[in-house]
Protein backbone atom coordinates (compact mmCIF):
# COMPACT_ATOMS: atom_id res chain seq x y z
CA UNK A 1 0.00 0.00 0.00
CA UNK A 2 1.29 3.60 -1.07
CA UNK A 3 2.57 6.31 1.58
CA UNK A 4 1.35 9.45 1.00
CA UNK A 5 4.55 12.25 1.16
CA UNK A 6 2.70 13.68 4.41
CA UNK A 7 3.60 10.34 5.77
CA UNK A 8 6.74 9.59 4.48
CA UNK A 9 8.45 12.84 5.95
CA UNK A 10 7.56 11.49 9.25
CA UNK A 11 9.31 8.13 8.73
CA UNK A 12 12.60 6.56 9.69
CA UNK A 13 15.53 6.68 8.04
CA UNK A 14 15.92 3.11 6.27
CA UNK A 15 12.18 2.63 5.46
CA UNK A 16 11.20 0.72 2.62
CA UNK A 17 8.62 3.23 0.40
CA UNK A 18 6.02 3.24 -1.98
CA UNK A 19 4.69 6.34 -3.53
CA UNK A 20 2.17 6.93 -6.22
CA UNK A 21 2.08 10.97 -7.44
CA UNK A 22 2.71 12.92 -10.44
CA UNK A 23 6.46 14.47 -11.67
CA UNK A 24 6.66 18.17 -10.98
CA UNK A 25 10.33 18.75 -11.98
CA UNK A 26 13.88 16.23 -13.52
CA UNK A 27 16.73 16.91 -13.78
CA UNK A 28 20.37 15.27 -13.84
CA UNK A 29 23.63 15.78 -11.85
CA UNK A 30 26.16 13.92 -13.51
CA UNK A 31 25.25 9.99 -12.80
CA UNK A 32 22.37 10.81 -10.63
CA UNK A 33 18.67 11.24 -11.80
CA UNK A 34 16.66 13.75 -9.50
CA UNK A 35 12.63 13.82 -9.93
CA UNK A 36 10.55 15.96 -7.72
CA UNK A 37 7.26 14.31 -6.65
CA UNK A 38 4.00 15.44 -5.68
CA UNK A 39 1.11 13.98 -4.62
CA UNK A 40 -1.61 16.72 -2.95
CA UNK A 41 -0.19 16.10 0.38
CA UNK A 42 3.26 17.90 -0.42
CA UNK A 43 6.32 17.30 -2.70
CA UNK A 44 9.15 14.94 -2.77
CA UNK A 45 12.34 14.06 -3.83
CA UNK A 46 13.20 10.86 -5.48
CA UNK A 47 16.49 9.84 -6.49
CA UNK A 48 18.01 7.23 -9.34
CA UNK A 49 21.55 6.02 -9.06
CA UNK A 50 23.08 3.15 -10.68
CA UNK A 51 24.14 1.24 -8.19
CA UNK A 52 20.37 0.90 -6.54
CA UNK A 53 18.40 1.11 -9.44
CA UNK A 54 17.98 -1.46 -12.05
CA UNK A 55 18.72 -0.07 -15.76
CA UNK A 56 15.18 -0.49 -16.73
CA UNK A 57 13.93 1.72 -14.22
CA UNK A 58 16.55 4.20 -14.73
CA UNK A 59 15.39 4.17 -18.29
CA UNK A 60 12.21 4.81 -17.24
CA UNK A 61 13.02 8.12 -14.92
CA UNK A 62 14.97 9.19 -18.15
CA UNK A 63 11.39 8.65 -20.00
CA UNK A 64 9.23 9.73 -17.62
CA UNK A 65 7.91 13.44 -19.04
CA UNK A 66 6.44 16.35 -16.49
CA UNK A 67 3.38 15.72 -14.84
CA UNK A 68 2.98 12.03 -15.49
CA UNK A 69 1.26 9.97 -13.15
CA UNK A 70 3.60 7.51 -11.19
CA UNK A 71 4.31 4.84 -8.86
CA UNK A 72 7.91 4.49 -6.84
CA UNK A 73 9.48 1.88 -4.48
CA UNK A 74 12.37 2.81 -2.67
CA UNK A 75 13.78 3.17 0.73
CA UNK A 76 14.14 6.39 2.48
CA UNK A 77 16.99 8.50 3.28
CA UNK A 78 18.30 10.87 5.53
CA UNK A 79 19.70 13.86 3.06
CA UNK A 80 20.61 17.19 4.66
CA UNK A 81 20.96 18.32 0.62
CA UNK A 82 17.59 17.47 0.55
CA UNK A 83 14.29 19.33 0.81
CA UNK A 84 12.42 18.49 4.09
CA UNK A 85 16.13 16.70 4.71
CA UNK A 86 14.65 13.54 3.17
CA UNK A 87 14.62 11.85 -0.03
CA UNK A 88 13.81 8.59 -2.14
CA UNK A 89 16.57 6.43 -3.38
CA UNK A 90 14.39 4.54 -6.41
CA UNK A 91 14.56 0.81 -6.77
CA UNK A 92 11.54 0.76 -9.09
CA UNK A 93 9.39 3.06 -10.93
CA UNK A 94 6.05 2.31 -13.10
CA UNK A 95 4.75 5.08 -15.14
CA UNK A 96 1.08 4.44 -14.68
CA UNK A 97 -0.23 7.49 -16.88
CA UNK A 98 2.72 9.39 -19.33
CA UNK A 99 1.95 13.09 -19.93
CA UNK A 100 2.47 14.67 -23.58
CA UNK A 101 4.13 17.61 -23.47
CA UNK A 102 3.50 19.91 -20.94
CA UNK A 103 1.76 23.59 -22.56
CA UNK A 104 2.04 26.07 -19.81
CA UNK A 105 5.51 27.24 -20.23
CA UNK A 106 6.89 30.54 -19.59
CA UNK A 107 7.29 31.17 -23.17
CA UNK A 108 3.78 30.13 -23.70
CA UNK A 109 2.04 32.00 -21.32
CA UNK A 110 1.23 35.31 -22.79
CA UNK A 111 -1.26 36.65 -20.22
CA UNK A 112 -3.84 35.58 -17.30
CA UNK A 113 -6.57 34.79 -19.53
CA UNK A 114 -4.08 31.79 -21.07
CA UNK A 115 -3.54 30.53 -17.36
CA UNK A 116 -7.91 30.27 -17.16
CA UNK A 117 -8.07 28.76 -20.57
CA UNK A 118 -5.68 25.90 -19.18
CA UNK A 119 -7.42 26.19 -15.55
CA UNK A 120 -7.94 22.12 -15.82
CA UNK A 121 -4.35 21.99 -16.09
CA UNK A 122 -2.85 25.04 -14.39
CA UNK A 123 -4.70 24.51 -11.09
CA UNK A 124 -1.55 21.75 -10.25
CA UNK A 125 0.74 24.96 -9.95
CA UNK A 126 1.81 24.97 -6.36
CA UNK A 127 0.58 28.38 -6.00
CA UNK A 128 -3.12 27.60 -7.11
CA UNK A 129 -2.98 24.23 -5.18
CA UNK A 130 -1.33 26.25 -1.73
CA UNK A 131 -4.33 28.53 -2.17
CA UNK A 132 -7.04 25.90 -2.30
CA UNK A 133 -5.79 24.15 0.60
CA UNK A 134 -6.01 27.46 2.41
CA UNK A 135 -9.79 27.63 1.17
CA UNK A 136 -10.34 23.92 2.38
CA UNK A 137 -9.15 24.78 5.29
CA UNK A 138 -11.60 27.99 5.62
CA UNK A 139 -14.32 26.28 5.01
CA UNK A 140 -13.91 23.21 7.79
CA UNK A 141 -13.50 25.78 10.23
CA UNK A 142 -16.20 27.39 9.39
CA UNK A 143 -18.28 23.89 10.04
CA UNK A 144 -16.85 23.65 13.04
CA UNK A 145 -17.31 27.22 14.69
CA UNK A 146 -20.17 27.04 13.64
CA UNK A 147 -21.29 23.41 15.22
CA UNK A 148 -19.03 24.07 18.44
CA UNK A 149 -21.58 27.61 19.02
CA UNK A 150 -25.09 24.95 18.37
CA UNK A 151 -25.77 26.08 15.01
CA UNK A 152 -27.60 23.60 13.05
CA UNK A 153 -26.70 23.19 9.33
CA UNK A 154 -29.44 23.42 6.56
CA UNK A 155 -29.49 23.26 3.05
CA UNK A 156 -31.99 25.81 0.98
CA UNK A 157 -32.90 25.06 -2.55
CA UNK A 158 -30.92 26.67 -5.57
CA UNK A 159 -34.20 27.59 -7.55
CA UNK A 160 -36.08 29.70 -6.64
CA UNK A 161 -38.93 32.22 -6.82
CA UNK A 162 -38.14 35.38 -4.39
CA UNK A 163 -35.06 37.60 -4.88
CA UNK A 164 -33.25 38.45 -1.87
CA UNK A 165 -31.30 41.17 -3.11
CA UNK A 166 -32.94 42.47 -5.86
CA UNK A 167 -34.25 41.03 -9.18
CA UNK A 168 -31.57 43.26 -11.16
CA UNK A 169 -28.59 40.76 -10.02
CA UNK A 170 -31.29 37.83 -10.99
CA UNK A 171 -30.01 34.66 -12.92
CA UNK A 172 -33.90 33.76 -14.44
CA UNK A 173 -34.83 30.16 -15.66
CA UNK A 174 -37.58 29.04 -17.14
CA UNK A 175 -39.07 26.43 -14.48
CA UNK A 176 -41.10 24.09 -16.37
CA UNK A 177 -43.43 26.91 -17.90
CA UNK A 178 -42.73 28.72 -14.04
CA UNK A 179 -40.67 32.05 -13.72
CA UNK A 180 -37.70 31.17 -11.06
CA UNK A 181 -34.22 32.02 -11.04
CA UNK A 182 -30.92 30.80 -9.21
CA UNK A 183 -30.88 31.46 -5.64
CA UNK A 184 -28.85 34.90 -4.61
CA UNK A 185 -28.83 33.89 -0.74
CA UNK A 186 -30.10 31.31 1.92
CA UNK A 187 -31.36 34.01 4.10
CA UNK A 188 -35.34 33.74 3.83
CA UNK A 189 -34.91 30.18 4.03
CA UNK A 190 -32.81 30.49 6.69
CA UNK A 191 -34.91 32.27 8.38
CA UNK A 192 -37.82 29.90 8.16
CA UNK A 193 -35.56 26.90 9.85
CA UNK A 194 -34.63 29.27 13.09
CA UNK A 195 -38.04 28.65 14.44
CA UNK A 196 -37.08 25.30 14.19
CA UNK A 197 -33.61 24.81 15.76
CA UNK A 198 -32.80 28.18 17.13
CA UNK A 199 -29.38 28.86 15.12
CA UNK A 200 -28.66 27.80 11.47
CA UNK A 201 -25.92 27.97 9.39
CA UNK A 202 -25.78 27.18 5.29
CA UNK A 203 -22.66 26.63 2.97
CA UNK A 204 -23.71 26.55 -0.67
CA UNK A 205 -22.98 28.35 -3.64
CA UNK A 206 -25.06 31.53 -4.45
CA UNK A 207 -25.61 33.68 -8.13
CA UNK A 208 -25.35 37.12 -8.76
CA UNK A 209 -25.86 38.25 -12.08
CA UNK A 210 -23.41 41.45 -11.70
CA UNK A 211 -22.33 43.27 -14.90
CA UNK A 212 -19.22 44.00 -12.64
CA UNK A 213 -15.48 43.14 -13.95
CA UNK A 214 -13.92 44.31 -10.51
CA UNK A 215 -11.22 42.27 -9.01
CA UNK A 216 -13.90 41.39 -6.48
CA UNK A 217 -16.85 39.93 -8.36
CA UNK A 218 -17.69 36.41 -9.22
CA UNK A 219 -21.37 35.17 -10.78
CA UNK A 220 -20.92 32.17 -8.49
CA UNK A 221 -19.14 31.47 -5.68
CA UNK A 222 -19.56 30.10 -1.88
CA UNK A 223 -21.71 31.64 0.39
CA UNK A 224 -21.42 30.92 4.10
CA UNK A 225 -24.59 32.71 6.41
CA UNK A 226 -26.09 32.22 9.55
CA UNK A 227 -29.14 33.34 10.84
CA UNK A 228 -29.73 33.19 15.06
CA UNK A 229 -33.44 33.36 16.98
CA UNK A 230 -33.57 36.04 19.10
CA UNK A 231 -30.54 38.02 18.41
CA UNK A 232 -30.71 41.93 17.55
CA UNK A 233 -27.71 43.26 15.61
CA UNK A 234 -25.04 43.96 18.41
CA UNK A 235 -25.04 40.13 18.89
CA UNK A 236 -24.81 39.10 15.41
CA UNK A 237 -21.53 41.28 14.88
CA UNK A 238 -20.31 39.77 17.92
CA UNK A 239 -20.64 36.86 16.23
CA UNK A 240 -19.03 37.49 12.87
CA UNK A 241 -15.76 38.61 15.00
CA UNK A 242 -15.73 35.31 16.95
CA UNK A 243 -16.33 33.66 13.51
CA UNK A 244 -13.55 35.28 11.64
CA UNK A 245 -10.76 35.02 14.80
CA UNK A 246 -11.56 31.94 14.78
CA UNK A 247 -11.01 30.77 10.71
CA UNK A 248 -7.97 33.01 10.92
CA UNK A 249 -6.54 31.69 13.60
CA UNK A 250 -6.93 28.12 11.90
CA UNK A 251 -5.35 29.21 8.67
CA UNK A 252 -2.52 30.37 10.60
CA UNK A 253 -2.25 27.15 12.57
CA UNK A 254 -2.54 24.44 10.09
CA UNK A 255 -1.46 26.14 6.63
CA UNK A 256 1.37 28.60 7.38
CA UNK A 257 3.45 26.77 4.98
CA UNK A 258 1.22 27.24 2.10
CA UNK A 259 0.79 31.00 3.16
CA UNK A 260 4.79 31.34 3.50
CA UNK A 261 4.61 29.79 -0.61
CA UNK A 262 2.28 32.59 -1.64
CA UNK A 263 4.48 34.82 0.21
CA UNK A 264 1.85 36.16 2.54
CA UNK A 265 2.73 37.39 6.23
CA UNK A 266 -1.09 37.19 7.75
CA UNK A 267 -1.85 38.02 11.03
CA UNK A 268 -4.81 37.03 12.85
CA UNK A 269 -6.91 39.81 13.79
CA UNK A 270 -7.79 41.07 17.68
CA UNK A 271 -11.12 41.52 18.60
CA UNK A 272 -13.15 43.62 18.83
CA UNK A 273 -13.36 45.23 15.26
CA UNK A 274 -13.55 49.03 15.11
CA UNK A 275 -16.58 49.91 14.08
CA UNK A 276 -17.45 53.50 11.66
CA UNK A 277 -21.03 54.77 10.89
CA UNK A 278 -22.11 54.97 6.86
CA UNK A 279 -22.14 58.87 7.43
CA UNK A 280 -18.54 59.11 9.48
CA UNK A 281 -17.39 56.83 6.11
CA UNK A 282 -19.25 58.80 3.13
CA UNK A 283 -17.35 62.39 5.56
CA UNK A 284 -14.04 60.73 5.08
CA UNK A 285 -14.45 59.81 1.71
CA UNK A 286 -15.73 63.12 0.36
CA UNK A 287 -13.13 65.09 2.11
CA UNK A 288 -11.03 62.88 0.17
CA UNK A 289 -12.09 63.39 -3.45
CA UNK A 290 -14.66 60.39 -3.41
CA UNK A 291 -18.47 61.46 -3.80
CA UNK A 292 -21.46 59.71 -3.81
CA UNK A 293 -25.46 60.61 -2.84
CA UNK A 294 -26.57 59.67 0.88
CA UNK A 295 -28.39 56.85 0.22
CA UNK A 296 -26.92 55.44 -2.14
CA UNK A 297 -24.34 52.20 -1.52
CA UNK A 298 -21.00 52.99 -0.52
CA UNK A 299 -19.34 52.40 -3.99
CA UNK A 300 -16.29 50.41 -4.94
CA UNK A 301 -13.43 53.31 -4.64
CA UNK A 302 -15.16 54.66 -1.54
CA UNK A 303 -14.69 51.13 0.18
CA UNK A 304 -11.30 50.64 -1.15
CA UNK A 305 -10.32 53.69 0.50
CA UNK A 306 -11.18 53.29 3.44
CA UNK A 307 -10.20 49.70 3.46
CA UNK A 308 -6.62 50.72 3.53
CA UNK A 309 -7.11 52.78 6.59
CA UNK A 310 -7.58 49.58 8.43
CA UNK A 311 -5.33 46.92 9.27
CA UNK A 312 -7.64 44.11 10.85
CA UNK A 313 -11.58 44.06 9.66
CA UNK A 314 -13.88 46.62 10.56
CA UNK A 315 -17.28 47.54 10.77
CA UNK A 316 -19.42 49.78 8.50
CA UNK A 317 -22.91 50.48 10.06
CA UNK A 318 -26.43 52.21 9.87
CA UNK A 319 -26.62 52.05 6.61
CA UNK A 320 -29.69 54.01 5.14
CA UNK A 321 -32.39 51.85 4.11
CA UNK A 322 -32.44 52.57 0.52
CA UNK A 323 -29.19 51.17 0.22
CA UNK A 324 -30.37 47.86 1.75
CA UNK A 325 -33.16 45.28 0.54
CA UNK A 326 -36.50 45.03 2.21
CA UNK A 327 -35.67 42.94 5.16
CA UNK A 328 -33.67 45.09 7.15
CA UNK A 329 -35.19 46.00 10.32
CA UNK A 330 -34.63 49.83 11.27
CA UNK A 331 -34.02 52.00 14.28
CA UNK A 332 -37.12 53.86 15.36
CA UNK A 333 -36.63 56.84 12.64
CA UNK A 334 -37.54 54.53 10.23
CA UNK A 335 -34.35 55.40 7.87
CA UNK A 336 -31.33 53.56 9.16
CA UNK A 337 -31.15 50.29 8.92
CA UNK A 338 -29.77 47.87 11.79
CA UNK A 339 -27.30 46.21 9.08
CA UNK A 340 -23.16 46.05 8.49
CA UNK A 341 -20.86 45.38 6.02
CA UNK A 342 -17.67 43.56 7.46
CA UNK A 343 -14.75 45.35 5.50
CA UNK A 344 -11.56 43.75 5.03
CA UNK A 345 -8.58 46.01 5.52
CA UNK A 346 -5.68 46.72 2.89
CA UNK A 347 -7.79 47.76 0.34
CA UNK A 348 -9.71 44.02 0.16
CA UNK A 349 -13.16 45.62 0.50
CA UNK A 350 -16.58 44.26 1.68
CA UNK A 351 -16.31 40.18 3.07
CA UNK A 352 -19.95 39.83 5.23
CA UNK A 353 -22.67 41.60 4.95
CA UNK A 354 -24.99 40.82 8.45
CA UNK A 355 -27.62 43.05 10.07
CA UNK A 356 -31.13 42.58 12.27
CA UNK A 357 -34.47 40.95 10.14
CA UNK A 358 -37.95 42.69 10.68
CA UNK A 359 -40.05 39.97 12.92
CA UNK A 360 -43.44 42.34 13.13
CA UNK A 361 -45.71 40.75 10.42
CA UNK A 362 -47.75 44.04 9.67
CA UNK A 363 -44.20 46.45 9.58
CA UNK A 364 -43.30 43.49 7.00
CA UNK A 365 -46.34 43.77 4.69
CA UNK A 366 -45.93 47.84 4.16
CA UNK A 367 -41.89 47.45 3.78
CA UNK A 368 -42.83 45.16 0.71
CA UNK A 369 -45.51 47.46 -0.16
CA UNK A 370 -42.69 50.28 0.01
CA UNK A 371 -39.97 48.51 -2.48
CA UNK A 372 -43.39 47.61 -5.10
CA UNK A 373 -42.45 43.68 -4.14
CA UNK A 374 -45.39 41.58 -5.28
CA UNK A 375 -47.04 40.50 -1.66
CA UNK A 376 -47.34 36.60 -3.41
CA UNK A 377 -43.92 35.93 -4.74
CA UNK A 378 -43.04 36.63 -0.54
CA UNK A 379 -46.45 35.15 1.20
CA UNK A 380 -44.87 32.17 2.95
CA UNK A 381 -41.68 34.36 4.38
CA UNK A 382 -44.56 36.70 5.42
CA UNK A 383 -46.49 34.37 6.97
CA UNK A 384 -43.96 33.31 9.27
CA UNK A 385 -44.11 36.74 11.10
CA UNK A 386 -47.75 35.10 12.25
CA UNK A 387 -46.56 32.18 13.79
CA UNK A 388 -44.12 32.91 16.66
CA UNK A 389 -41.33 34.86 14.77
CA UNK A 390 -38.43 36.69 17.77
CA UNK A 391 -36.37 39.27 16.85
CA UNK A 392 -33.54 37.37 14.14
CA UNK A 393 -30.26 38.30 12.80
CA UNK A 394 -28.04 37.12 10.68
CA UNK A 395 -24.72 37.39 8.08
CA UNK A 396 -23.26 36.06 5.11
CA UNK A 397 -19.76 35.94 4.08
CA UNK A 398 -18.06 35.17 0.84
CA UNK A 399 -15.79 32.33 0.88
CA UNK A 400 -14.06 33.64 -2.14
CA UNK A 401 -13.74 37.63 -1.06
CA UNK A 402 -12.36 36.10 2.75
CA UNK A 403 -9.66 33.97 0.51
CA UNK A 404 -8.92 36.97 -1.25
CA UNK A 405 -7.87 39.02 1.38
CA UNK A 406 -6.35 36.44 3.46
CA UNK A 407 -4.32 35.19 0.53
CA UNK A 408 -2.98 38.68 -0.29
CA UNK A 409 -4.66 37.97 -3.89
CA UNK A 410 -5.17 40.43 -6.56
CA UNK A 411 -7.84 39.28 -8.36
CA UNK A 412 -10.85 37.20 -6.71
CA UNK A 413 -10.60 34.58 -9.29
CA UNK A 414 -7.57 32.77 -8.66
CA UNK A 415 -9.58 31.91 -5.25
CA UNK A 416 -11.89 29.62 -6.85
CA UNK A 417 -10.85 26.29 -8.76
CA UNK A 418 -12.72 26.66 -12.06
CA UNK A 419 -14.23 30.56 -11.33
CA UNK A 420 -17.30 32.01 -13.47
CA UNK A 421 -17.42 35.29 -14.41
CA UNK A 422 -19.28 37.34 -16.80
CA UNK A 423 -16.73 36.88 -19.29
CA UNK A 424 -15.56 32.87 -18.27
CA UNK A 425 -17.67 30.16 -18.32
CA UNK A 426 -15.04 27.83 -19.95
CA UNK A 427 -13.80 25.42 -19.19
Amino acid sequence: MNQSIREVLTMRHGSNVELCGWVVTKNTVGALLFLTIRDGSGYFQVVGKKEVTDQQFLDNMKDVTIESAVRIKGQLMDDARAPGGKELTVKEIEIIAKAEKWPITKSAVKSSSFLYDFRHLSIRGKKSSSIMKIRSEFIKAAFDFFVEHDHIYINSPSIVQSAVEGGSTLFNIDYFGKNASLSQSAQLYEEAAICAFGKVFVMQPAFRAEKSKTSKHLTEFMMIEAEVAFNEQVDNMKLQEDFVNYVCERIVERRSEELEILGRKFTVPEKPFPKITYDEAREITIKNGINFEWGEDIPTEAERFLSKMFDKPFFIIDYPLSARSFYHMTKPNNTITLSADLIAPEGFGEIATGGQRIHDYNFLVERLKQYKLQTESFQWYVDLRKYGMPPHAGFGIGVERSIRWICNLKHIRTTSLFPRTITRIYP
